[in-house]
């Protein structure tokens, strides 16, 4: 019988690193190695998942965070090599092949997703757009989108409270919009949104070369609002203090005027 290959021997050593309670210990390895090799991968990403979803591992902490955890590194295979990519794929494996379990938060997946958010902007290979003072200045003339680094979500759960202290057990009725960006000083920011202003930073995104005045006439008509003079002010007055807040770009001239 021929000796095992490199390609043979390196792929049972993983198998029992991510499952040694199913696939036994290589035999050319000694015991008391196996057993640091177990404790140092299987600690790494402990640690690292524990640091990127601090409250998640509140709420859980002790025994079913380290169930949890096993789970993912015992049935996820990693689509990337890089540690920094551990937290996406923990929420991948959350959203899509985890399934619904007997004991799991009814907001796992919600809270983890929004815990993640904060690591992906953080590191996100771009930047806030430059403050245009034509656009705080008169933002009603121009186009308007969303900076690459700010992203609108909605949540069934109120993400953004849940903490050991608070476990709602139910979906709310209404969504919960959330607006998260990176900001200028480099800090990532979460604001929550009412229906309106939420309605209005979506419609940014299919606009094409709408102006904001424009939009916002549409969103008066859209919501049935008598006083079409007060929803451009508003309107005005929110993508202002968004764009200073490196939320919110100003389209450029090609696309806009």
């Amino acid at each position: 019988m021929s000796a095992p290959s490199l390609s043979e021997i390196q792929k049972a050593f993983a198998a029992h690193i991510r499952n040694p309670e199913a696939v036994p210990e290589p035999s050319d390895v000694p015991p008391e190695r196996m057993k640091v090799y177990r404790e140092l991968f299987f600690n790494n990403v402990e640690s690292f998942l524990s640091t990127g979803f601090p409250v998640l591992h509140a709420i859980l902490e002790g025994p079913r965070w380290s169930s949890l955890v096993r789970d993912f590194f015992r049935e996820h295979v990693a689509a990337t090599p890089l540690f920094v990519e551990i937290a996406g794929e923990f929420v991948s494996y959350l959203a899509s092949e985890r399934g619904a379990r007997p004991g799991d938060l009814p907001f796992l997946r919600e809270l983890a997703h929004y815990e993640w958010v904060e690591l992906a902007l953080s590191v996100r290979e771009a930047e806030p757009p430059p403050l245009d003072p034509r656009f705080v200045e008169d933002p009603l003339r121009f186009g308007s989108r969303l900076s690459e680094v700010a992203w609108l979500l909605s949540y069934p759960f109120p993400v953004q409270t849940i903490g050991p202290d608070h476990q709602p057990q139910k979906a709310n009725e209404h969504p919960v919009h959330l607006l998260v960006y990176r900001g200028r000083d480099e800090g990532v920011h979460f604001l929550e949104l009412n229906p309106v202003t939420h309605r209005l930073l979506a419609n940014l995104e299919s606009s094409g070369e709408s102006r904001l005045d424009e939009l916002l006439g549409q969103l008066a008509m859209d919501i049935g609002h008598a006083d079409a003079a007060k929803v451009q002010t508003f309107g005005a007055d929110l993508m202002r203090d968004l764009h200073q807040k490196g939320a919110v770009a100003p389209k450029a001239p090609s696309e806009s005027l």
